[in-house]
């Protein structure tokens, strides 16, 4: 049992360095990185962020009471917060506050 956890482990561990050390030994300083992986260095964490969006306001109830008012107020608290203070803790924090207080105080 044990060497099999140490095998699963090292496992993760190679991999991961892998994909870690991968792109510096593919693309050298100096070669010119292909128009494609290019555009998806742009694109991909914009994509990904948005997936994750979708998948926080999968179950946001909009045909009951509340009608995700709650989801809603804390979401633009922390847009606004980000643009005003540019820190990403501080508009988490803000969003995960507002949006706690409203659920249970409020709601």
């Amino acid at each position: 049992m044990t060497s099999q956890q140490i095998l699963t482990i090292l496992m993760c561990a190679i991999g991961t360095m892998a994909m870690r050390f991968l792109p510096f030994l593919i693309f050298r300083e100096g070669t010119k990185v292909p128009p494609l992986i290019d555009y998806l260095g742009r694109v991909l964490a914009p994509a990904v962020f948005m997936m994750l969006v979708v998948y926080c306001f999968r179950n946001t109830p909009a045909t009951t009471t509340s009608y995700g008012i709650a989801e809603i107020a804390a979401t633009l608290a922390l847009i606004l917060v980000h643009l005003w203070k540019r820190n990403t803790l501080i508009s988490i924090a803000v969003g995960t506050l507002l949006y706690m207080f409203l659920v249970q105080v409020v709601f």
